[in-house]
């Protein structure tokens, strides 16, 4: 039946199932297993030779030895029950134009595999055999021709699996020709036995095939990649896609990878091929446009937002870049760096997402402030501390920035640069003591959201009385201290609780004067007026002059505590002891001064007649300091009566005596009193010696 159906397949084979030929065979490398499915006789119809016939849906294999050995090979149809497959080879080292008779070969009608084993001995298994025929012993360098027929012209495809102890030529073992890995396109699918599978961001979409080669070939020279819509283009290199096309998630697409030895054009290995597939997945993303909220703390009209909490794509393996505008964006200028601390004031940004597969897409982020949290400035008043007027006891956390229902928290600071920082903070803020000024309020409610406010701070001074002040008294007497009206209440030292209290004689008092709820406690002091102090007293014939210092002037003077004289003078005094009275402008109780006016001598003469010989105040010798001095005419003093001489002079110098004449003498003493009272008496003498 195979000689029968033999013109007609031939003809239809070759107008609709032109597949390969000798010239053209597809090269073998390595022992990879081969799947093909043949329909047709190529563009050549060839005879087969030997024990065969001629060609029906065929496809042809060259390849060349590695390594010494015998080579087997199976041929496995895929339909076991129906598909009858011949085989032929040629060799070694022929052309397709003088290949000659087959080498071996198998023209067997039966189904099934077929092939080369080592147990036969037949070299071309003829129709009526058992599909089989002898190995062949091979060298390294030779190269083969094997065709494979698909006599039945199904459109069932085989597999071809090597066998033996030789090993076949492939750029794809040698390391020094392939010395990296080859990377197979795109991800490996959910099920291991499905094609891998290449992302594209749009169903269908126009993919440019070429952008896979390099990431395929992987850095191996010499080495080219092509596209294919079918394995069987893929293993001829018929059909490759040149061009960007139109893909979508259906189809199946194949690659094949060759080589060209760059020493030897003609090389059979450059026709090897490396082929595999994969298909195109949906990989396109979707963003979310989203709103982020921040604080806008302080009012500042700016917020502080961590761009990376947008909740844009689900995909933690997608990378977000951040833009100003949509124009930044599509131009990738002006890129936002700072996405953790991002400033702004409410508005919209937008986000570039990319997943690891380079699919993208937009999303809009409106930015936001949360409410603002409401807190104004107050005022609140302490009374001064008494030991440090210029400061008050403030609680701080009386004052009302906040509603009393408000749910914030209240954290206080001496400065606004402190508040803005967290620095600095007053912890015990409700005894604050603080002078006259400002403190700082930071109000955080329970977003975190918070704004500065400011406490002003008011030290209520101390209100004294204006009216109550230092008095002075004669010592003993008594007076009144009124503290003045105005005030809410007082307290004496003295225990009264009255504006005034009377009969107050000298010493110190103090007064609590109360103004709303502050205390002032004010002193005062009642002196003793201080009394005049007699310095001196001159005694000049019937001249009395007393000399006054301290207490109050003008000053009164008396010889009788009755008839007072503002002059101190006192003229007309006889002979004797007087009291001097002095008293000052406070009218107070008088001093009072004993006054001596001795007995006046203006004669002596010094004759030894025992009548007025001698100048003698012994009779007041008890006075402090007593001296009696005497000066001529000129001033010079010439003699001093004192304790040594009994306070006497008898008119002589050194026992000699003086010439007849005026002379001058003071006597001066302290009073024995409480102030040792200094009295200076003057007068003249005369001295009359006989001659």
């Amino acid at each position: 039946m195979k000689k029968t159906l033999l013109v007609f397949l031939l003809i239809f084979s070759h107008i609709f199932y032109a597949q390969s030929d000798c010239a053209t065979a597809m090269a073998v490398c390595g022992n990879s297993d081969i799947s093909y499915t043949p329909n047709g006789y190529g563009n050549t119809l060839e005879n087969m030779g030997g024990c065969l016939s001629d060609e029906k849906y065929s496809v042809w294999y060259t390849f060349t030895i590695a390594t010494a050995g015998t080579l087997t090979f199976e041929i496995i149809p895929n339909d076991q029950v129906k598909d009858d497959y011949d085989f032929s080879v040629y060799g070694p080292n022929k052309t397709c134009a003088n290949r000659g008779t087959p080498l071996r070969g198998s023209f067997s009608s039966k189904k099934g595999n077929t092939g080369l084993n080592m147990t036969t001995t037949v070299l071309c298994d003829p129709a009526s055999g058992d599909k089989w025929a002898k190995y062949i012993d091979v060298l390294p360098g030779e190269t083969y021709y094997l065709c494979v027929n698909n006599w039945s012209e199904s459109a069932n495809g085989f597999r071809l699996a090597w066998g033996g102890t030789s090993s076949l030529s492939s750029p794809f073992s040698d390391p020094n020709v392939q010395p990296h890995p080859f990377n197979p396109p795109g991800q490996p699918a959910a099920n291991p036995q499905d094609p891998r599978e290449v992302i594209i961001c749009s169903n269908p979409a126009s993919f440019d095939f070429s952008s896979l080669s390099a990431g395929i070939i992987n850095g191996n020279p010499n080495f080219n990649v092509t596209y294919h819509t079918s394995q069987n283009d893929a293993l001829t290199s018929n059909n490759p896609i040149t061009v960007p096309q139109t893909v979508t998630t259906t189809g199946i697409y194949y690659y094949s990878i060759s080589y060209t030895d760059p020493t030897n054009p003609n090389n059979p290995i450059n026709k090897c091929k490396q082929t595999g597939k994969f298909k195109f997945k949906d990989g396109k993303i979707k963003a979310t446009n989203v709103t982020l909220t921040m604080c806008n703390n302080n009012n500042a009209g700016t917020a502080t937002y961590d761009l990376s909490t947008a909740d844009i794509i689900a995909d933690p393996t997608a990378t977000k870049k951040f833009y100003y505008t949509l124009y930044d964006l599509n131009n990738g200028i002006n890129e936002i760096t700072n996405i953790y601390q991002f400033v702004s004031a409410e508005g919209k940004i937008y986000a570039k997402v990319t997943s690891p597969f380079g699919c993208s897409d937009i999303a809009e982020i409106t930015l936001k402030f949360y409410g603002q949290v409401i807190a104004t400035d107050a005022d609140i008043r302490a009374c001064f501390i008494e030991s440090n007027p210029s400061t008050g006891l403030f609680n701080l956390t009386n004052a009302a920035v906040t509603s009393p229902t408000a749910t914030t928290t209240k954290r206080y600071f001496p400065s606004l640069t402190d508040a803005k920082d967290g620095t600095n903070e007053i912890l015990t803020p409700k005894t604050y003591i603080a002078p006259t000024g400002v403190v700082y309020v930071r109000v955080t409610d329970n977003r975190g959201c918070y704004v500065i406010v400011k406490i002003n701070l008011t030290v209520i001074a101390p209100v004294t009385s204006s009216v109550l002040v230092d008095k002075i008294i004669c010592i003993e007497d008594t007076t009144t201290l009124d503290a003045g009206p105005g005030f809410k209440s007082y307290e004496w030292s003295t225990g009264a609780t009255t504006q005034s209290i009377q009969n107050v004689g000298v010493g110190t008092y103090w007064v609590k004067l109360k103004t709303g709820e502050c205390v002032a406690t004010q002193k005062v002091t009642v002196y003793p007026s201080e009394q005049p102090v007699v310095t001196n007293i001159d005694v000049t014939n019937t001249t009395l002059t007393v000399n006054v210092i301290g207490g109050t002037p003008d000053y009164q003077y008396s010889l009788d505590k009755i008839i007072w004289q503002p002059s101190n003078v006192f003229n007309n005094i006889a002979r004797g002891t007087y009291k001097v009275y002095v008293k000052d402008a406070y009218d107070c109780e008088p001093i009072a001064v004993t006054v001596v006016v001795p007995n006046l001598i203006n004669l002596i003469t010094p004759n030894g007649d025992g009548v007025n010989d001698v100048v003698d105040y012994s009779a007041i010798a008890d006075k402090q300091n007593l001296v009696l001095t005497i000066f001529d005419r000129y001033g010079t003093k010439i003699h001093q009566g004192d304790k040594t001489n009994g306070y006497k002079w008898d008119g002589k110098i050194a026992g000699k005596n003086i010439p007849t004449g005026t002379y001058w003498y003071t006597v001066t003493w302290n009073e024995n009193d409480k102030k040792n009272t200094p009295f200076k008496f003057s007068g003249w003498i005369v001295v009359k010696n006989r001659e």
